[in-house]
């Protein structure tokens, strides 16, 4: 089977069933930002190598396909029913995972500028791209398709586990945390 196709030449793509849009649709938007995340937490996976972390970002990297499914496939889609979801269980993991890191971590004092290692760095460009996927989504929603609950709460704790994350990188490095001090204060 060839990777090309050449029916996206003409600036149309197919949705999962079939169904054919434009490639700037507001629902290629949203999918099309997961799958940007997704490459940035793999390189992320690639920098940081604690083994326990790492497997979380592989777990949610998978998810993220879930999630992406979903986008993909109109509501009226005979293969709707079947998909897989994102679920509050998945949901109430990543808060755990977040709970567990900020444990270990040094209060915050003030707003933190990403910087850091390499892999805290990169960790807050993925947060920073998984805020942008969680914002196409409600785009979506607002556009008035169904966007599953779970999707967007997904995408909101994975932006906060993400964080911690970047945090937890500069604290085993004993890299400094770079902070922002407002003037105002």
């Amino acid at each position: 089977m060839k990777i090309y196709t050449k029916t996206g030449d003409g600036g149309k793509t197919s949705l999962v069933g079939g169904a054919r849009v434009a490639k700037t649709h507001v629902r290629l938007e949203a999918y099309g930002t997961l799958d940007e995340l997704n490459a940035h937490l793999g390189m992320l996976a690639t920098l940081w190598t604690d083994e326990s972390d790492v497997v979380d970002v592989h777990w949610m990297q998978r998810l993220l396909f879930v999630a992406g499914t979903l986008l993909a496939t109109e509501e009226d889609s005979p293969c709707w029913s079947q998909l897989q979801r994102v679920t509050d269980a998945d949901v109430a993991r990543i808060e755990c995972l977040i709970d567990s890191v900020q444990e270990t971590l040094p209060p915050m004092r003030a707003f933190i500028l990403p910087g850091g290692t390499s892999a805290s760095a990169q960790a807050h460009i993925c947060r920073t791209v998984c805020r942008r996927a969680e914002r196409r989504v409600l785009a979506m929603s607002e556009a008035g398709i169904r966007v599953e609950g779970q999707v967007i709460a997904l995408l909101n704790r994975l932006s906060d586990y993400l964080f911690v994350l970047a945090r937890k990188i500069n604290h085993l490095a004993n890299c400094d945390e770079i902070f922002y001090n407002n003037a105002c204060d």
